[in-house]
């Protein structure tokens, strides 16, 4: 935090010399989830009712902006292990009660150029590789100077160097889950628009510097390219999405390995009716933990499933074939954005051909006025890698 409080004030000077124009823009967030988990082999199901207030500031004064928010999570109802606190007899919920400075960020931005310094949000692409793990209460933060630059239309680089990521474990967390992990991190994107869609290079490097997480195992660097697009085929509306990557070993990293990472998406809206289907493999190595290719500062909520099985890629890899169905309505009555959608996932070993199991998820979701509502469900069917899951959640997003 200390090279944050520097960056901070720094750049408070040229700020403060717009004192004159500056607006003022309050940030109010809550949100009250339920979550209930039954698992095969623990003797009691996760019930946990936990409740996210986030309350800030945001100020400006011509392209300059300082934005302060603060966070809190409260256990309500907390029969269930959250991650650092009482025996793993019940399900994770990572979800531990926590009081937090979220975000403390100072901001310069023009056309062509923006940086952005201090505690921020970050997230890349879809997020597959770096992102904020909005799902869950606490989320995760970086300590980082974020540059922004488009030298041209349809051009941009995204470059930024992070010291600290601040983890959804809170200010609680130890051990193998810290508060926060420190390490040189450098991540860069460059994308081009294109006839077909955005083709963007990219490159992760990793540095968890923390002994305690998994040894420095996890510190990798990654390369890749990646092409995405939205165009109409009549009345309907297709999104797809094709990546690939390659992964080693970085930094302090005790082991020596490499991996690939594909994948192909995509979906089409028929004005109603929402179709998709996609395949993403996380590539094995020689088998060994921690050398099939990992991902531990995405948003994982996202891929292979909500019951969360695979956010630690295992030994030999994960091949996910999904396929989903569903339909939207842009208004019924007073609700709007209503949503109905149901996911199937058949998930593999990358290597030695086996059967990991597979997954059902369920989502209903709508908005009335300024409040989100919505109802999950995930049930996963284990073979031969990990075990039977039932997970539900509702869920109730405020903004201001």
């Amino acid at each position: 935090m200390n090279r944050t409080l520097i960056l901070l004030l720094a750049l408070a000077p040229a700020g403060a010399a717009h004192a004159e124009d500056i607006v003022l823009t309050p940030i109010g967030e809550a949100r009250l989830r339920y979550e209930l988990v039954d698992q095969d082999g623990l003797s009691a199901n996760a019930d946990a009712l936990t409740l996210r207030l986030r309350a800030g500031v945001e100020a400006k004064a011509g392209g300059w902006s300082a934005l302060v928010e603060s966070q809190g999570n409260l256990a309500i109802v907390d029969h269930y292990f959250d991650g650092l606190d009482g025996a793993a007899t019940r399900p994770l919920v990572a979800d531990p009660q926590n009081i937090a400075l979220a975000r403390a960020q100072i901001r310069y931005s023009q056309p062509a150029f923006a940086i952005t310094a201090g505690r921020q949000r970050l997230g890349f692409d879809d997020e597959r590789f770096v992102g904020g793990v909005g799902f869950r209460q606490n989320g995760q933060s970086f300590d980082a100077v974020r540059a922004e630059i488009t030298p041209a239309k349809g051009v941009k680089a995204d470059l930024a160097y992070v010291w600290s990521v601040r983890t959804i474990w809170g200010i609680d967390g130890g051990g193998a889950r810290q508060q926060a992990v420190s390490g040189d991190n450098v991540f860069g994107n460059l994308s081009i628009e294109t006839p077909v869609g955005k083709l963007a290079t990219f490159a992760y490097l990793v540095d968890q510097d923390e002994a305690a997480v998994q040894a420095f195992r996890l510190s990798s660097q990654s390369y890749g390219v990646r092409l995405q697009g939205s165009p109409s085929l009549g009345t309907a509306k297709l999104a797809y999405q094709l990546s690939y990557a390659r992964q080693s070993d970085w930094h302090r990293n005790p082991n020596d390995y490499s991996a690939d990472y594909y994948l192909a998406d995509v979906a089409a809206d028929f004005g109603g009716p929402r179709l998709g289907v996609g395949y993403e493999v996380l590539g094995a190595s020689d088998g060994t933990a921690l050398t099939s290719f990992q991902t531990p500062l995405a948003t994982g909520f996202k891929f292979q499933g909500w019951a969360d099985k695979f956010l630690v890629t295992p030994p030999d890899g994960v091949r996910d074939l999904y396929a989903s169905a569903g339909w939207g309505w842009k208004a019924v009555g007073p609700l709007k954005a209503l949503t109905l959608q149901a996911i199937y996932h058949d998930f593999r070993s990358d290597r030695a051909s086996r059967s990991y199991g597979d997954e059902i998820d369920l989502l209903a979701s709508a908005k009335l006025g300024q409040v989100a509502a919505s109802a999950r469900y995930a049930h996963y069917r284990a073979k031969g890698f990990a075990t039977n899951t039932d997970k539900l959640w509702l869920q109730l997003d405020w903004t201001l």
